[in-house]
């Protein structure tokens, strides 16, 4: 199932009854569901996350930016956050099966809708941007509400979508597609603030102010600091310290796992809280991590320790949290911390019992029938396959198959996934079929 996640920001954040009333507009759009909301009363500002299926995804976040524009006014509205609209950003980010030029796409899509349908300016940015100006989402918003009738009025920022005309009750809307941010934070086991935010500066992209020899902070010409920059792209710390649980902590987000994973920067963390004297305990992920991060943290942790990294996806998951010390601060719960768990198929065939999926086979049901059994038959093919890798890997005498191996191993574990999707397509598509011919 392809599947996308929308993160849309409203620009309000006390009014719980209108928070209820945008909200429930996402819930009523079947093959979408709602993972998080989260209001500020400072900010003024809700942060709502939902995934699902691309086309529903799309319409979920039209008839939010809807509401929205029906129950704020931005007239009155005051918060800490800079804002310019009712729906402040609207970002899709690819979850599984989709690309990032689909999520443009999508994001276009929408954009274009919310300025035809319901005359509010669109601008887009960061991939789905028009132009490189307007990448950089503090470009766009620039001026916030209060500038944005100016802005308008100014031909090089004609808005993407919607008439450039002030809409003085829904302000203008950014959409655009980006990465998936990891909110993943790595726990010490000292009180002492000054080692976390050493860790911070060493790990994060923007890096340190660079010193010069008197120790003073070493300026440009236009008086800024000079910068030393970090280890990692695509990374930004801090370092604080938790009363509740009486530790420093480095707060890391990581705005692309595919550059900077987080399984990377916990082992330079360990690295370097032993440098400073410091020990790492574990880390804690705050909201949701895509599958593929996890899978990526259990390979490299299997390779560390020399051993077969074609394994079931559920041994991955387990090795990641393990090495990562994901339970450190409260358990580790896949289910609820996966962001592709969120949306599993209900009684999926592949995931009943084997005397299950024969007794139903044995009924007068015409599905399951034999394209789901010879998918499960290819499933098992390759997980044999992957048995006997790992009863040779690592066995004395054998050390020359060791990489082919790993190579066969990983092919059995991708067949039999791919095999046991087949198991519920073919009675979908079946099921589909017959629905068609009773039209």
């Amino acid at each position: 199932m392809k599947l996308v996640e929308c993160v849309p920001n409203f620009s309000e954040g006390r009014d719980m009854a209108k928070i209820e009333l945008i909200t429930n507009e996402i819930r009523g759009v079947e093959g979408v569901r709602l993972l998080d909301v989260d209001p500020g009363r400072d900010t003024n500002r809700t942060v709502v996350t939902f995934i699902g299926t691309p086309d529903e995804t799309v319409e979920a976040a039209f008839r939010a930016i809807r509401k929205a524009s029906e129950v704020i006014d931005m007239r009155t509205h005051a918060g800490a956050h800079p804002r310019m609209g009712a729906t402040d950003v609207c970002p899709f980010v690819p979850v599984r099966g989709v690309t990032m030029d689909d999520c443009v796409e999508l994001a276009r899509r929408l954009g274009k809708r919310v300025g035809d349908e319901l005359g509010i300016p669109v601008y887009f940015y960061e991939y789905a941007a028009s132009r490189p100006e307007r990448r950089n989402l503090a470009s766009v918003s620039a001026g916030e509400y209060e500038g944005l009738a100016a802005r308008l009025a100014d031909p090089s920022w004609k808005p993407d979508c919607g008439p450039a005309e002030f809409n003085p009750g829904a302000g203008a809307t950014a959409i655009s597609a980006r990465e998936f941010l990891i909110a993943y934070n790595v726990n010490l086991n000292t009180r002492e603030t000054r080692i976390a935010s050493e860790i911070a500066f060493s790990i994060r992209e923007k890096g340190r102010a660079m010193k010069g020899a008197d120790g003073k902070t070493m300026r440009g010409a236009n008086g800024e600091a000079l910068m030393e920059p970090g280890l990692f792209r695509e990374c930004k710390a801090v370092g604080w310290y938790m009363e509740d649980f009486g530790r420093a902590q480095v707060s890391i987000n990581l705005t692309n796992f595919k550059v900077t994973p987080p399984h990377l920067v916990f082992d330079e963390c360990c690295r370097l809280a032993s440098e400073l004297g410091a020990r790492v305990t574990g880390s804690e992920l705050v909201g949701l991590i895509p599958l593929d991060a996890l899978l990526q943290a259990g390979r490299h942790y299997l390779g560390k320790m020399g051993r077969l990294t074609g394994v079931p996806e559920s041994e991955l998951v387990h090795v990641a949290a393990l090495s990562m010390g994901l339970g450190d601060l409260y358990p580790f719960e896949p289910d609820k911390k996966i962001i592709e768990y969120q949306f599993k198929r209900p009684e999926s065939l592949a995931a009943m019992g084997v005397a299950k999926f024969t007794d139903l086979l044995s009924t007068d049901s015409p599905a399951p029938g034999g394209g789901s059994v010879a998918a499960l038959c290819g499933a098992l093919s390759g997980a044999l396959s992957a048995m006997v890798c790992a009863l040779t890997h690592g066995k004395k005498g054998y050390e020359k198959d060791y990489a082919e191996m790993e190579r066969v191993s990983l092919a059995g574990q991708r067949l039999k996934e791919e095999f046991l999707a087949d198991v519920d397509r073919d009675t979908d598509a079946f099921n589909r079929v017959m629905e068609a011919m009773r039209m």
